[in-house]
């Protein structure tokens, strides 16, 4: 602990409990007089702002005003190579990895290339008060290495890994399943465990690794299984299609992975759309999580994830941009649209829900709810503080509120970057007015 303490005093929203299983009011804990502690890169206390600032006469004051500080927000499931693709038009998935995504990704052996997205990657996430991440990186390990130098440099905690293909890929984005495990071990004891990197098992998905490959990452998985392994799965119907005629002797699409060992705890799977019920069974049973990427899903036209059902069945699920596939870095509009996915699905998700979802619920997909994601006394400090009257029109609409959440909800709404007041990682200025 340092000699001088920093004090955040603001409005202060933390969580005691997941709103999807508990009422809000037994979930949430609101303080419109809050403030928040720091110490040596973690929260030391979360309560009133007054009282906390009459026992730590000596810390360092920040004042936000009637801003909101909350955790920072966590996207669970990003590709950040295609930050440069991000809003390209018109294509579904196999189309759009064909015609976009993977002509971009060749240009990652350059290792100048790979530094230069890293850096525009993090600015634009910690700009939309986003403090960490689980990434795609592609088969270079330039890649990779840029991703998690950029994020070492800045102090913060991310997850990432090297994308593996070897099949159903362009020249100069193959590899094969013993570079691939020889590649991924190398980077893994490399990056993981400095400063607060984790490693990520990355096979792309089952159409583009062949099952040797598949079986390789399960074996690597299972000689480290303190890393995460990250993948898609059922995100739409043509890929099920292709994974089935790909893979005939598998019961369903969860079942390429299962077999090689790909499935339990610290298992990512992004997208899970058209999940069958043995699917969502074992992914249930094997505590997998399920990333919902609701932005992504309705830009190339892949579903309506179902959140409602599968939070009440018990799953683990978190919330991500899924750049650049989805159409936004920022996880107020991810909320935004996971708002609206639910209404079409015919269950308006709560602020609450939404907000938990994008700190705590992504936390846990990356089994980092001890770590981050909540204002919690021994979490580390990683923190937004967002203007919830950012513009004239979300400015009119929280004035009208009558209560908290209808003033957060506006922002969830309608708000984007210029709602971030600012940000912190690691108990240390990242963003904004500090």
């Amino acid at each position: 602990m340092s000699d001088i303490k920093t004090l955040l005093l603001g409005q202060t929203l933390s969580f005691q409990a997941d709103p999807f299983l508990v009422s809000i009011e037994d979930a949430t804990v609101h303080n419109s007089n809050g403030g928040v502690l720091l110490d040596g890169g973690k929260i030391i206390a979360v309560g009133n702002g007054a009282k906390l600032r009459a026992e730590n006469p000596t810390a360092k004051v920040v004042d936000y005003g009637n801003a909101l500080i909350s955790a920072g927000f966590i996207d669970a499931h990003v590709h950040y190579p295609q930050t440069g693709i991000i809003a390209s038009w018109g294509k579904q998935l196999i189309d759009w990895l064909n015609t976009y995504t993977f002509p971009e990704e060749t240009r990652f052996h350059d290792e100048a290339v790979a530094k230069e997205v890293a850096k525009t990657y993090f600015d634009l996430a910690i700009s939309n008060g986003t403090t960490s991440m689980c990434s795609f990186c592609t088969i270079h390990p330039e890649s990779v290495d840029a991703f998690f130098a950029e994020a070492l440099s800045r102090g913060m905690r991310v997850a990432g890994g090297k994308t593996c293909m070897d099949r159903n890929a362009p020249d100069g984005l193959r590899d094969t399943a013993l570079s691939a495990y020889d590649d991924s071990k190398s980077l893994l004891n490399k990056w993981h465990g400095q400063g607060r990197l984790h490693y990520a098992i990355t096979p792309r998905f089952s159409p583009t690794s062949t099952p040797e490959q598949l079986s390789a990452m399960g074996s690597l998985w299972a000689e480290n299984p303190d890393c995460l392994m990250q993948t898609h799965l059922s995100e739409q119907l043509p890929e099920i299609d292709w994974v089935a005629d790909l893979f005939p002797d598998a019961r369903d699409y969860l079942d390429t992975y299962e077999k090689f060992g790909l499935i339990g705890k610290g298992a990512v799977f992004g997208h899970s759309i058209h999940l069958k019920p043995r699917e969502k069974d074992r992914i249930l049973e094997s505590g997998s999580s399920l990333v919902h990427c609701p932005t992504s899903n309705t830009f190339i036209g892949s579903g309506l994830f179902d959140m409602a059902g599968l939070k009440a069945d018990g799953h683990n699920v978190g919330l991500a941009t899924d750049t650049g596939g989805g159409s936004s870095f920022s996880m107020l509009r991810t909320m935004a649209a996971a708002y609206e996915v639910g209404q079409l699905r015919g269950a308006a998700l709560h602020p609450a829900q939404l907000y938990w979802l994008a700190t705590q619920g992504s936390a846990g997909a990356m089994g980092m709810t001890g770590q981050i994601g909540n204002l919690m006394p021994r979490m580390d400090a990683d923190i937004v503080v967002l203007d919830l009257a950012s513009t004239p029109v979300i400015a009119q609409r929280a004035k009208r509120a009558e209560n908290f959440w209808q003033a957060l909800f506006p922002t969830i709404m309608m708000g984007d970057d210029r709602a971030t007041k600012a940000v912190w990682v690691a108990g240390k200025p990242a963003y904004g007015s500090n």
